[in-house]
């Protein structure tokens, strides 16, 4: 049997703890996207407006009670927070610690909030939406909101096909801006597999997320997996812009039942709202 010497065994343990570390770094540091998106229906008072976009936070933890994640939002200085489903993960519920999370981040700017199929899945939906409330986040179940006295920007968070609603995304939408056709539409959706019904619909901005990014990420070719996709996906990051409509997605924070990202690290998304000039 081969002798493994103490300079073969520094080489094996240097090994595993880089491999270590760089799961650690892929899968606990937090980078900031930042996308400018112009829209001739955002009023000049919104001009500049920053939406910090949050998904997929699937109960994780970036800091003892999210400290690190919360002070990354912060910097940011947001006018509204947007999360887009997903907060818990139905495999290992733990409500306190986000609803833990809600409270922090509403206390900073108002937060709207669309369920995701995590939610669906966790049999504690109700209770999870009850906890949201009463912090002070906005709950959107197949409905909208305006975000301003003069209702020019309207906010629809459709809940997830999961809940087995008999109505399509695109009749939600559609049925929400027959209401004021001139205010701009912000939408929340957990799927971004459902980018055609959004551009149907004709809704403005899009905020999803679901994908985790494709979960492992390759140069050149992107994220190589997401639910409702299956591989090679492509709807998993950035903005996707198609007749007037940009659709944001998010590559998430948490993992579920795939524990690992690969180049591929956790992500918050500011968007920058410009007031575009008349065509």
């Amino acid at each position: 049997m081969a002798k493994i010497t103490l300079k073969k065994t520094i080489k094996i343990v240097s090994f595993f703890a880089a491999v270590a570390a760089f799961a650690y770094f892929q899968n606990k540091s937090i980078v900031v996207s930042r996308y400018v998106l112009e829209n001739n229906k955002l009023p000049e008072y919104f001009d500049g407006m920053k939406i910090v976009h949050v998904s997929d936070l699937q109960d994780g933890e970036f800091g003892e009670n999210n400290s690190r994640l919360i002070s990354k939002i912060k910097a940011q200085k947001p006018d509204i927070i947007v999360i887009s489903g997903d907060i818990i993960d139905c495999h290992r519920i733990d409500i306190e610690n986000s609803v833990s999370f809600a409270k922090a981040i509403s206390e900073l700017c108002p937060v709207y909030y669309v369920c995701g199929n995590h939610e669906g899945a966790s049999g504690v939906y109700p209770l999870l939406k009850k906890f949201l409330e009463d912090v002070g986040v906005t709950v959107l179940e197949n409905e909208s909101c305006y975000i301003d006295s003069e209702e020019k920007v309207r906010i629809t968070g459709i809940m997830d096909p999961y809940f087995k609603y008999t109505y399509t995304p695109e009749e939600v939408l559609v049925a929400a801006m027959e209401e004021n056709p001139d205010a701009l539409n912000i939408v929340l959706c957990h799927r971004p597999e459902l980018f055609d019904s959004y551009v149907k619909a004709g809704a403005d901005i899009v905020f999803t997320g679901h994908a985790h990014g494709g979960q492992i990420r390759l140069p050149f070719i992107g994220g190589l997996f997401a639910p409702n996709q299956g591989i090679f996906p492509k709807y998993t990051s950035g903005v996707h812009e198609e007749n007037g409509t940009s659709m944001v997605v998010s590559r998430g924070l948490g993992n579920s039942v795939f524990p690992l990202r690969v180049f591929n690290r956790p992500e918050v998304v500011v968007v920058e709202l410009k007031t575009k000039a008349g065509d």
